[in-house]
């Protein structure tokens, strides 16, 4: 039998606060105390996981490879060659180029219109969620690049 008292802070506890809890289970190694803990969850998450440049680039193949276009078929072999970096340890340098990549394949993304009621077709939503990636690789990648330290990676 779980103790009320227990049960009652728990559920006073704000949906950051969960949300926060539960990255320090996710993510062991990022366990620090106070706000140091969001900001450097937020920081390092984008850094250690290789699998947003391995999803934006299937998502950008998923787009352009039928009928093929040559010039976004440039993207998913670099975008590869940074998740290879990411893999290899040079996690800050990784985060950089993929958001380097990202903002310039949004850039060219944007560009392009789309009549409205194509939006909503399978295509459309592709297309959505290549470009939401692309500003949260975009935004991540640079904090982390910009933030992140070399120090671990010369070692």
């Amino acid at each position: 039998m779980e103790d009320p008292q227990k049960a009652k802070a728990e559920t006073q506890k704000t949906a950051i606060e969960t949300a926060k809890a539960w990255g320090g289970k996710v993510f062991p190694a990022h366990k620090t105390s106070g706000r140091e803990a969001g900001n450097e969850l937020l920081l390092t998450s984008p850094i250690d996981s290789p699998l947003p440049s391995s999803i934006l680039a299937t998502l950008v193949f998923a787009q352009h490879a039928r009928p093929f276009q040559a010039t976004p078929m440039i993207f998913p072999p670099l975008l590869l060659f940074s998740t290879y970096l990411n893999l290899q340890g040079y996690k800050v340098d990784s985060a950089g180029t993929t958001a380097a990549l990202s903002g310039v394949y949004l850039v060219l993304a944007g560009r392009r219109r789309n009549p409205f009621m194509s939006k909503f077709g399978v295509r459309g939503i592709i297309r959505g969620a290549t470009m939401g990636l692309c500003l949260t690789n975009v935004i991540g990648g640079g904090l982390a690049y910009t933030f992140g330290s070399r120090s671990e990676e010369d070692e």
